[in-house]
């Protein structure tokens, strides 16, 4: 059991990460419009958060500092700021977008107006940020978001044309009722949610709060390469549902409560009950992520004292932040704007945010004054490198693609 909860803080950022609010909506949208034809992306985004998370990780293990405190240290003061209003703005978006996305799961438990359920989320998140241990914070969340799975049963129990659904991953193409630019603005949108900046940010803090040294660079590893792919999995299989049900038919997916019918329509009441809980664990979990990156990176690029693993009373900036960045976020919820717009323009500005996020982790991984014998080898560079490339594609084409399709519509 011990070593099931050393993973668990791979699973909290994958869920929080790949599984968010827009997630939810995006990859059933996606499902539902493109079937499986866009899984390549996902695949893409998997290997390129795991080459990057394993190096912020290392760098959290071998050093004892996290990425954004080495950033500033390493790169100076203006390049750390430039990082910092680039990844927080879009951090802050995030974080904005998943309390209203917990209200939104609350709504389809209980049917009470998400207005209603926004002031005690927002309320809740910081109560848990402010008290709850990390330990327990990625034990809770991380863990009883896996009741996700519920959509790769879902998946099995419609009894799909199994081999319809390899032609879709394997032969990738454009349904004739959608144009390429769309195909690809919803493509960009995948990897920028899949490489969101706070998730390596969020993972290498945690390291940190949880004492890794370089004799934990195993648990590390484990923690990235079994819960990110794990993340992408409930990603595709959350698309998968979207594509057997909605695809056929025709129906546009734009509500949380649409994503959640077709494991009702597979597995019944006890399918929907899994998908609330799964629902609730995975925003709720992203929140305090998204939160706790906000405090983390102001914290560490200012050189405050910061984490829960010290008393309130000795991080009381960080935690002011913390608390700041919940009041904002709620009173951006009360104006009556959509969390799931939020969310979706989040990933997408969070692809031109890409670049500034990942090569100064590939730059710090590389510096033998931070981390020895433990810099990056040929391959971890070989493919940082690659992409680095990839990610500057994908920030210069995320805004064009965005006002040309009129953010996919």
């Amino acid at each position: 059991m011990k070593k099931v909860f050393s993973i668990a803080l791979g699973i909290l950022t994958a869920i929080g990460g790949f599984v968010d609010i827009g997630d939810l909506v995006t990859n059933g949208l996606v499902g539902a419009r493109f079937g499986l034809s866009l899984v390549w992306v996902v695949v893409v985004g998997i290997v390129g958060i795991c080459v990057f998370a394993e190096m912020s990780g290392r760098v959290a293990a071998v050093s004892g500092r996290a990425t954004f405190d080495l950033v500033r240290e390493r790169l100076g003061p203006r390049v750390g700021l430039l990082n910092l209003v680039a990844s927080m703005a879009v951090t802050l978006l995030t974080f904005t977008a998943e309390i209203g996305g917990v209200a939104l799961a609350l709504q389809l438990a209980t049917s009470v107006n998400p207005y209603l359920w926004i002031p005690i989320v927002g309320a809740a998140v910081w109560i848990v940020l402010w008290r709850v241990k990390f330990s327990v914070l990625e034990n809770a969340f991380g863990l009883v978001g896996l009741a996700l799975i519920v959509f790769a049963v879902a998946l099995w129990q419609l009894g799909p044309d199994w081999a319809d659904l390899w032609r879709q991953v394997s032969r990738p193409f454009v349904p004739h009722d959608e144009s390429h630019t769309t195909y690809f603005y919803y493509a960009v949108a995948l990897f920028g949610a899949a490489m969101t900046p706070y998730e390596v940010f969020f993972f290498s803090s945690g390291g940190v709060e949880e004492r890794w040294t370089d004799k934990d660079l195993g648990t590390m590893r484990a923690n990235v390469f079994i819960g990110f792919p794990l993340g992408g999995v409930l990603s595709v299989a959350i698309a998968g549902v979207a594509a057997v049900v909605y695809l056929p038919e025709g129906v546009d997916v734009d509500s949380l409560g649409q994503i959640g019918m077709p494991v009702g329509q597979a597995l019944g009441v006890i399918g929907i009950a899994l998908v609330l809980l799964g629902f609730f664990a995975a925003t709720f979990g992203a929140a305090c992520e998204t939160g706790l990156s906000v405090g983390y990176s102001i914290a560490q690029y200012l050189g405050w004292q910061w984490g829960k693993y010290v008393t309130p009373l000795k991080a009381a900036r960080f935690h002011s932040v913390v608390l700041l960045s919940s009041v904002v976020a709620v009173g951006v919820l009360l104006t009556t704007v959509d969390p799931i717009m939020l969310t979706e323009y989040s990933v997408v500005f969070s692809a031109v945010a890409l670049p500034l996020t990942y090569f100064p982790i590939l730059v710090v991984a590389n510096d033998r004054t931070y981390m020895g014998r433990n810099v990056n080898g040929r391959l971890a560079n070989a493919l940082g490198t690659a992409y680095l490339v990839v990610v500057m594609v994908a920030a210069l084409a995320a805004i064009p693609l965005m006002i040309v399709t009129r953010a996919g519509q």
